[in-house]
């Protein structure tokens, strides 16, 4: 009885340190996954267009923050899921999101984008889509002209046109999708992809009824697309928003070449469009 337990005993050790090896093999793993260089580097290999300036994997338990200049997005710390959104604490009733990007940039987040007992309340921000005057400027209209008309999307009428490069997973830019959609205005939006949403844009491209596919891809369902085609225009739209500063979305165009980054309230849009704000 005494060596039956014995060998008991040696069994159950065993399988505890198997255990004890098996958790820290675990941590271990943990550990090395939501390090920033690891971190990085899968990052840099899944979305290769994405400028990462900030790695955060200690603030908020389970996930990473990530912050690509002035955008913030998440990811768990195996870097295999994105997440778009607004992070909520509900214990503290804190909107941690825009908590930090207020912190990224006081000037910022202007016009309802502060922090909410409702996380609903405000748009997602996924790329900031704040506005920040110092951002505004001018660029040459005859520039803009030059973009080819496969990376675009042409929507609503009226006498006055303005461009929007936006991303189909920023919440601002589908606020401002639907506000525009309000006015009498032509909008040509052209999507670039801050947020790794490349896919999405050359579906959205691609589609047979682009002004429909533009509403699908803002809802986060799927988009009715064709298949392949030339999505050559995209490239022309990232190209010449990196030449021209544009590191967030939404940025607005005026016919003039005025430029607008960021979301703005209705009225001020109406204003802004007829050339009476700036």
């Amino acid at each position: 009885m005494k060596r039956k337990w014995k060998t008991w005993q040696i069994a159950a050790a065993g399988g505890l340190a198997a255990s004890g090896l098996a958790a820290i093999a675990a941590v271990a793993h943990a550990s090395a996954a939501s390090d920033p260089a690891s971190i990085q580097a899968a990052l840099t290999k899944r979305l290769p267009k994405t400028e990462i300036t900030a790695i955060d994997c200690k603030s908020i338990d389970g996930v990473c923050e990530i912050q690509a200049r002035q955008n913030l997005f998440y990811i768990d710390h195996s870097a295999r899921y994105l997440i778009i959104g607004r992070v909520y604490d509900m214990e503290t009733k804190q909107d941690l999101t825009a908590a930090r990007l207020l912190q990224m940039n006081p000037d910022m987040l202007v016009g309802g984008a502060g922090a909410s007992d409702e996380p609903e309340a405000k748009p997602q921000a996924g790329a900031t889509g704040s506005p920040s005057a110092a951002a505004d400027a001018r660029i040459d209209p005859a520039a803009l002209a030059t973009l080819p008309k496969n990376g675009s999307i042409v929507m609503g009428r009226g006498t006055r046109t303005i461009t929007v490069f936006s991303d189909f997973r920023c919440g601002y830019c589908k606020r401002l999708h639907e506000t525009l959609g309000t006015l009498n205005v032509k909008v040509i939006e052209r999507p670039i992809s801050v947020l790794g949403t490349r896919q999405i844009s050359e579906a959205v491209i691609c589609a047979p009824d682009r002004r429909r596919a533009v509403t699908q891809a803002y809802e986060g369902g799927a988009v009715t697309s064709a298949g392949s085609c030339d999505t050559s225009g995209l490239d022309a739209n990232e190209a010449f928003a990196r030449q021209h500063g544009f590191s967030g979305t939404p940025v607005i165009v005026r016919e003039d070449g005025a430029v607008l980054h960021g979301y703005r309230p209705r009225d001020f849009l109406l204003s802004w469009i007829e050339g009476k704000a700036s």
